[in-house]
């Protein structure tokens, strides 16, 4: 598939997906948005992918809306971010959590890791925090940015911040819309730090030990057991998992999981 505002590169088992607007430090469009999502769900319906990696081109990850969008949206334009937002999901129960803007990213069964290579905010941190893993070079920047232009916090970051470094930071970050740096983010926990020389390789080297040392099946049925239990009591999840026992008895990889034990040798996991 060609794609005009992203890049995608699978090298071994990763498969990395690049935001391609350096000119513009990454800045979000609507084009962006469906092309980032195609690229998730082709590279979530493609066995020999194990992980997904997202990044920014250039010096920046994501700088946010596009001004353009912005600017149209201040003017009440037709083509305005909030004109063009999708639609309230039509599916009910637990599946409407997992339909909206970014939170679908909770339900994709690969481990996705964002690396932060640049300066991040607004709409790019929103969707970097419906991911699972964030790696954040030193000496980069941060900021949620609402606050600075007059918007709320939006899609979905008022709920999943909270639930990533707590209600108070939170706050701090969305009402005072500061800018941090890798370290501070880093010490309220909301990125991991690594160094800036050979980032990406180090993020695309972490991504590819977990996934290749561990049964994909389980990172699948994992992922959903923790992201299901936001909106669970603990005996709907407790039986939830009881059930997902039962059931990996019987996979392949949970004989894998046995054998390569017993044997001292690599897993061979088929996500079966």
């Amino acid at each position: 598939m060609t794609y005009q505002d992203i890049t995608v590169v699978t090298e071994g088992r990763i498969r990395t997906v690049t935001l391609n607007r350096p000119d513009r430090l990454n800045a979000w469009t609507h084009r962006m948005e469906a092309e980032f999502r195609q690229a998730v769900e082709a590279a979530e319906a493609d066995e020999a992918v194990r992980a997904i990696v997202v990044t920014g081109a250039g010096r920046g990850f994501c700088a946010g809306a596009d001004m353009d969008i912005l600017e149209a949206g201040a003017a009440g334009a037709a083509g305005s971010a909030a004109s063009e937002a999708p639609a309230a999901p039509a599916v009910a129960g637990i599946d409407a959590n997992y339909a909206w803007r970014f939170s679908y990213l909770l339900r994709v069964r690969k481990p996705l890791f964002v690396a932060i290579n640049g300066p991040i905010a607004g709409i790019g941190l929103c969707m970097a925090v419906f991911c699972d893993f964030r790696y954040m070079a030193e000496g980069r920047k941060l900021t949620t940015a609402f606050a600075k232009r007059g918007l709320i916090a939006e899609h979905g970051i008022s709920w999943m911040l909270p639930r990533l470094i707590g209600p108070t930071q939170a706050l701090d970050l969305l009402l005072s819309a500061r800018t941090l740096d890798t370290a501070e983010a880093a010490s309220v926990g909301l990125v991991k730090a690594l160094p800036a020389e050979g980032f990406l390789a180090r993020v695309q080297a972490i991504a590819r030990d977990m996934t290749d040392n561990a049964s994909p099946r389980s990172i699948g049925v994992i992922k959903r057991q923790v992201y299901d239990s936001l909106f669970q009591d603990l005996d709907t999840a407790w039986r939830r998992a009881d059930e997902e026992m039962q059931a990996s008895f019987g996979s392949e990889d949970f004989r894998e999981g046995v054998a390569h034990f017993l044997e001292k040798r690599p897993p061979a996991f088929t996500g079966r």
